[in-house]
């Protein structure tokens, strides 16, 4: 896996202003010279895991909301053929959602999920038969899905920007990939919440019985996205299990 890329760096072309600064302006050369250079931060393999397991999810969810529209589309535009333009604005922003993640998983050789095909087989089959039971109830599943999706890209962004706090206050520099990597992610979560949005504006609300369906659909997405952070969280704690028993031995030796 290459995610070391998303490692805190300092680009190297910031030195030659500086260099040109100290020959030119002697006055600034304590200044400059006076503040020791950025230093590099490797990830650690937890934070290895969290991006890979990240982005793996991402990309797994965006395929499903792709599909999702792709099977409520044919039936819905039939009755209600007013929503072309929105059924298509969605399904693009999803299509790119998606596009986005899979450079971001090809890029840096993160592997897929293995449960691709049983992902596409369930929301296809989530959006064609809330199709079938109305545009209320179509508009219900998005109102569910960017519900959960909003609040999963909220939990990331927020732990991305914990670690990127951290290493700024550790006197490391951010690289632009992890930079641009949280920006991205607003830039999705923003588009899912606009989703939701159009869901609830479109009689997503109206859709009877409304609290059972979107519950439903709900606790599915939640099963969905935690399935694999589970297996994150327990790497997780067998690292720290194992960074605590190194440190207990290391005591006993000192003792």
């Amino acid at each position: 896996m290459a995610l070391r890329s998303f490692a805190v760096r300092l680009t190297p072309s910031l030195y030659k202003p500086c260099i040109r600064t100290i020959a030119t302006t002697p006055g600034a050369q304590a200044s400059v010279t006076s503040e020791p250079p950025k230093k590099l931060k490797p990830l650690t393999q937890e934070q290895r895991d969290f991006l890979d397991s990240a982005l793996r999810v991402n990309q797994a969810g965006e395929l499903a909301a792709v599909l999702i529209y792709a099977a409520q589309s044919p039936i819905l535009l039939r009755s209600k053929p007013h929503l072309r333009k929105l059924m298509a604005h969605m399904y693009d922003q999803e299509d790119g959602h998606f596009k986005t993640f899979n450079s971001l998983i090809h890029k840096h050789r993160i592997r897929p999920t293995a449960l691709y095909p049983l992902w596409s087989v369930m929301a296809t089959g989530l959006g064609w038969s809330t199709a079938m039971m109305g545009y209320e109830a179509a508009m219900a599943c998005t109102e569910a899905v960017e519900t959960e999706i909003g609040g999963h890209y909220n939990e990331q962004i927020r732990t991305l920007l914990e670690m990127i706090t951290q290493w700024e206050a550790e006197g490391y520099e951010v690289g632009k990939e992890l930079s641009d990597l949280v920006k991205t992610l607003r830039v999705i979560r923003d588009e899912e919440l606009e989703h939701l949005d159009h869901a609830v504006e479109h009689d997503a609300q109206k859709a009877e019985p409304h609290w059972l369906l979107t519950g439903v659909i709900r606790a599915g997405c939640r099963g969905a996205i935690w399935r694999p952070t589970l297996g994150w969280l327990l790497r997780k704690a067998r690292i720290e299990k194992t960074e605590e028993i190194e440190r207990n031995m290391i005591k006993g030796t000192q003792a």
